[in-house]
């Protein structure tokens, strides 16, 4: 396919968040026809809601996504450098886990600023257009044809070539795929919430800080009044009180009530040469791995080094993007399934900590051996379900090393302890060649 056919392709991508806007320039650059179909209105005339969104952590995969269209330096400008895990214990103590090596570290970015970025990055492109307040109401994958509803409240049917759901977690793409034979999906809610907080900027500074509050949904409901939130903080987080403030605080905890978590997964990512999913639409992760967004951005870096490697040809593009993408995206759904548990309960585990600190060891030894998970997954495009293979492979080594160790130190005890407490009864045992003699001197047999 060259250039002018492709330009005669249309693709409609339905959603202007994050992934749809950023595949719109990968796919623009290509010289097609693309529509971003968003149901809310634009953001950067619009006010936005606080509290519905966890600040963006930035990593590996998703910057090299950016740098693909030439956004990386753009939204690095902005981005806040983050190097370890900070833990606050009741006690008052801070210590801090690196997240990798001290030349290595994730950005925090915010949501907002990096999507109106994309969508006005999309409109550079003279092959691009976003219509705001257009809702996807129906979808028709084997006609090519999708119906939106605009802001005249007009039904109008949109013929396209490929329909790309970049639609989140509840997509309505992927709602009328699952109507299709042998489309799998399953869905699972945390018992945790979250909520958005606050810090203020410090002595004139234009720099506030988000933070947010994981915690059961039954421990939210608990907190009612002013004081069960202040008491409550002042239990769990004392050192966060007088960062945020009281009133601050409680203005924040009440503006809206704790937000659900939903992990998403669906079997596969396309159907036919006609409709594809990604980001959310295909994959929503809790985002205790940090990697939702790299994960949906990676989506859109994948799908054009395939479109590379497959000229353009949508009919072999799309089912290689799922066989491809279908085992990378469920592995990291599981490994934010994982670390949801680890961060909820190892991270003030003493046996935790020793583990990470052997496995930073070992990385040092022997880097290109000994990866830690969170680097391969962080720091590198290590396919996400080989770094799986490879994390079991080396939890496998290192706890037989660390078994063999102990069994070593335990042998090595034990003997010494023979050795030096009571080394005259084991002298017949080690030196038959004098047994005589000792039983002589002993008085325990006469001659």
């Amino acid at each position: 396919m060259d250039s002018s056919d492709s330009q005669r392709k249309n693709i409609a991508i339905i959603g202007g968040g994050l992934v749809g806007s950023l595949n719109a320039c990968f796919l623009a650059k290509r010289n097609f026809q693309v529509d971003i179909y968003e149901a809310r209105e634009d953001i950067r005339v619009t006010k936005s809601a606080r509290g519905r969104s966890i600040n963006l952590a930035l990593s590996y995969r998703g910057r090299q996504a950016l740098k693909a269209v030439g956004l990386e330096d753009q939204v690095v400008a902005y981005g806040i450098p983050m190097r370890a895990r900070m833990i606050h214990s009741l006690s008052g103590k801070k210590s801090a886990i690196p997240y990798g090596t001290k030349s290595q570290y994730i950005l925090s970015i915010s949501r907002e600023n990096l999507n109106k970025d994309l969508l006005t990055a999309v409109e550079k492109y003279s092959n691009a257009k976003v219509h705001f307040g257009h809702k996807l109401v129906k979808c028709n994958p084997e006609k090519g044809v999708i119906t939106v509803l605009g802001q005249d409240k007009v039904p109008k049917d949109v013929t396209c070539d490929l329909i790309v759901g970049c639609d989140g977690a509840f997509s309505t793409v992927r709602t009328h795929l699952m109507k299709k034979p042998r489309f799998d999906y399953s869905q699972q809610y945390i018992p945790h919430g979250y909520m958005e907080l606050s810090i203020p900027p410090k002595n004139g500074d234009n720099k506030s800080f988000t933070c947010t509050l994981f915690m059961p949904f039954e421990e939210f409901e608990k907190l009612l009044t002013s004081r069960d939130v202040l008491d409550f903080f002042q239990k769990y987080f004392p050192d966060s009180i007088p960062l945020i403030g009281k009133q601050a605080l409680v203005q924040d905890f009440f503006l809206l009530p704790a937000q659900s978590m939903v992990s998403v997964k669906c079997s596969s990512f396309h159907f036919k040469s006609h409709c594809l999913l990604m980001g959310d639409a295909a994959h929503a992760i809790v985002p205790f791995f940090g990697q939702g967004m790299n994960a949906g951005f990676e989506d859109c870096l994948v799908f054009d080094e395939l479109m590379d490697k497959f000229n353009n040809d949508f009919s072999m593009c799309l089912p290689e993007f799922s066989r491809f993408r279908v085992p990378d995206d469920h592995a990291i759904s599981d490994l934010s399934m994982y670390n949801y548990i680890e961060m909820r309960a190892h991270v003030n585990s003493r046996w935790f900590i020793f583990q990470k600190n052997i496995e930073r060891l070992l990385h040092a030894i022997m880097p290109s051996t000994f990866i830690p998970l969170y680097t391969m997954v962080t720091f590198s495009r290590i396919r996400y379900h080989e770094a799986v293979l490879h994390w079991y492979w080396q939890k496998k080594v290192i706890n037989r090393g660390l078994f063999l160790f102990g069994t070593l130190i335990a042998v090595s005890g034990t003997y010494l302890l023979m050795r030096y407490k009571s080394p005259r009864p084991l002298d017949y045992l080690r030196r038959p060649s004098e047994w005589v003699t000792y039983f002589q001197n002993t008085g325990h047999v006469s001659l």
